[in-house]
Formats: structure tokens, sequence, C-alpha cells
């Protein structure tokens, strides 16, 4: 069993003082001699995302970390976070493997209903947190997207549970040397689109303890109640504290971003919005900062171009590091933003294409992580990837 998460402490806000705890330099987690190539939704630009076959082909690709995105299906009928224990119904407030809030048609199709006359079909464009898990393994989620025409595609592939990941990484990786960097998909703006975060917490929770790879997974959000709560529950637990333009914007009438859980950045001193940052990420015990490369109002895409604007700076990582976090950006699909973000000294990237990152990194004389067999691989994929 695990422990239920009181709502007064999931609610707490943090103090907004610059109280930081100064280290000597960042701290290394999983395998420290490997520079950290983060497959993102399991390298998205080569295989459909965060399904059991692009996280197959990032191991096959040498990533050193698997990155992923956790929904959880319907928990309730009430997703009210004011009720503990939440109740949770057979089959039900399971965590999935998903990015969207929400099924896309540009991502699934339906099939059948789960069961006869189901009121809710089709499932296409409902959101996770409203559908069971029996409804949810009805979708074929294997299109190919446009924005990476390269992708490999299983026809008929389901969205899978965090215990099937767990149960095909067992026989993939039977020595568990994959790092896992799993992210929790909560919307503080629109709350009735997901779960809650005591929910988010505790299903996530009890999974990662479940499983042999507690001891290897980041827990990463946008929405950093989830952080807090979760380092309330297990403090040995690395977080990592993700951080874009839109999080850090007071909505009109508020003090405060609704993702940063509750913490006012100009109460830091610092000469910077880096600096308030790093401070803010530092004062929720987390252990890595995860900004995006770039910024929301860059109108290039390449460092070269006119009208690029970096969202990750030399200044922020110099001061992540001189405060004891790592720092690892997204989503870089570019050599020329990685070759700058290298010579800033950040810790880790997290792109979509793992296996281009993987050659550049071995060309500049980087420490790669070994790749892993592909006939082992694929064999537990074909073993435990059950297509419609």
């Amino acid at each position: 069993m695990f422990k239920v998460l009181s709502p007064f402490l999931l609610l707490v806000q943090v103090a907004a003082t610059p109280n930081q705890r100064l280290l000597s330099g960042p701290k290394r987690y999983g395998h420290g001699v490997f520079f950290d190539i983060q497959a993102h939704r399991g390298g998205r630009a080569n295989t459909i995302e965060n399904t059991l076959p692009s996280f197959a082909w990032g191991l096959i690709e040498g990533a050193t970390t698997l990155e992923l995105d956790n929904g959880i299906t319907q928990a309730s009928r009430c997703l009210c976070s004011g009720v503990t224990p939440i109740d949770f119904p057979p089959q039900d407030g399971q965590v999935v493997i998903w990015h969207d809030e929400e099924i896309s048609s540009t991502k699934c199709r339906d099939t059948q209903p789960a069961y006869p006359d189901d009121p809710q079909y089709p499932y296409v464009g409902k959101f996770i947190a409203n559908l069971t898990l029996s409804q949810i393994k009805t979708l074929d989620c294997s299109r190919r997207q446009p924005d990476f025409p390269l992708q490999l595609t299983y026809p008929g592939t389901r969205i899978s549970t965090l215990r099937e990941l767990f149960d095909f990484l067992d026989c993939a990786d039977p020595e568990h040397r994959i790092l896992l960097n799993i992210e929790s998909k909560v919307d503080p703006v629109y709350p009735n689109h997901t779960a809650s975060v005591n929910t988010f917490v505790q299903r996530q929770y009890e999974s990662f303890s479940s499983s042999g790879y507690f001891n290897s997974i980041t827990y990463q959000s946008f929405d950093w109640r989830t952080l807090i709560a979760m380092k309330s529950l297990n403090s040995t637990i690395t977080i990592s504290a993700l951080i874009t333009d839109s999080t850090t914007i007071v909505p009109e009438g508020n003090t405060v971003s609704p993702w940063l859980a509750g913490i006012d950045l100009s109460h830091f001193d610092g000469p910077t919005l880096d600096h308030r940052i790093v401070q803010a990420a530092a004062s929720i015990g987390a252990d890595i900062l995860s900004p995006s490369a770039i910024s929301e109002f860059s109108t290039a895409l390449e460092p070269e171009d006119e009208g690029y604007v970096p969202y990750t700076t030399s200044e922020m990582v110099a001061r992540a590091h001189e405060l004891g976090l790592l720092v690892k950006p997204w989503t870089v699909n570019s050599l020329n933003i990685v070759e700058n973000l290298v010579k800033y000294q950040v810790d880790g990237i997290i792109t979509d294409s793992p296996d281009a990152l993987r050659r550049w990194a071995q060309q500049q004389k980087l420490s790669v992580a070994p790749r892993f067999p592909k006939y082992r691989v694929l064999a537990c994929l074909e073993k435990h990837n059950q297509p419609i």
C-alpha cells in the first residue's frame, strides 16, 4: 500500500523567499558517466510517440533516458480533489502513457465501443480523465504525424499503461540500465481537463514504487504542485522543474502564475529573470531545471537567424549549477542549438531524434550510453505490444 496524501498537503503554497540551498556544484543522477540523451516521447521523430514501439526504438538507438508523459483515466465520477482517500473503481484511475489531455483524431481512431450502446462512444475527442481504461484500450493510436514524416508506424498500437511499459522494460532491459523521465500532465488552468494533483501523485507513486525502476525515475512537471507533493511523499525521488515563457506569465488580475505552486518570482533576488527562475526551482527542492531551449517569442528556429530568442541561456545554466541543480533543456531538434547548449555545459538534452544526437555526441567525444541489443528488444516488443 502507499501513503495517502492529505488535501492540505497538496494545497500547500511554497513560501516565496530567496533562501536557497547552496551547494558546491550540480548533483549527479543516474549513470553519471554518460551524457544524458533523452528520447522525447520515446523519440517521436522516428516512431509513433509514447508507445511501446517508440520506447523499443529509443533503447535500440542508444538513448540514455526515455522521456514520457502520463495521464490518468477516469478516477471517479467526480474529479474533485477534496475527498481523501480517493475511492478508485476497479480498473479506473489508471496511469496511462499519453501526452495530450484529450484523444486527438490526428493520432488515434476509434475501432469499436468498449461495450454495446456505450453512450460515450466515439471516444476520439474526449478527455483521458473522462474515459475508462477499457474504453481507451479500444483506440488505434498508430497514425503517423505530419510533422514527423519518417515515423515508423505499428498499425493497431494501443495506448499503454505505465505498468505495461515496466513489464516491457523488464524484458528488454533485464539489468535495469535505462533511465526514465516521467511527466505528470496536470492542467492547473483548466482543472476539469485532467485528474487532480492528488490523484496524479498517488497513482504515479504507486506505479513507481511497485516497479524495479524506482531509483531510475526522474519525475517532471510544468505544474510544480505535483513536484512538491511527490517530494513530500518521498524525499529521495528526483524531481525536474519544467518551465517555459507561458508558465511564468502571470494572468491578468493575479499575482502569480498558476503553474508555479503559488511562487511569486518577483520575491527572489537576482539581476535577471533567469536568476529568479533558478532560485524558485531550488526553493521547491528541485534536483533538475528543465527549461525550453527556445523562447516562445522567438521568430526563428536557428541561433544564427535573425529573430532567434533562446530561453535557456548560459547565465541560467551557470546559476543553476551554483545552486546544485542540473539543467536539461527540451525539445532540441537542431544540432546548432545543441552545440550552443553544450558550450553552456548543460547536463543533458531532450530530443525527438536521439539517434542523431547520439552520433553528434560521439563525434564530439562525449561519453554515450551503449545501445540495447536489437534482437532482444524487438523480441520483447513482439511479446508485449498487443495491437488491436
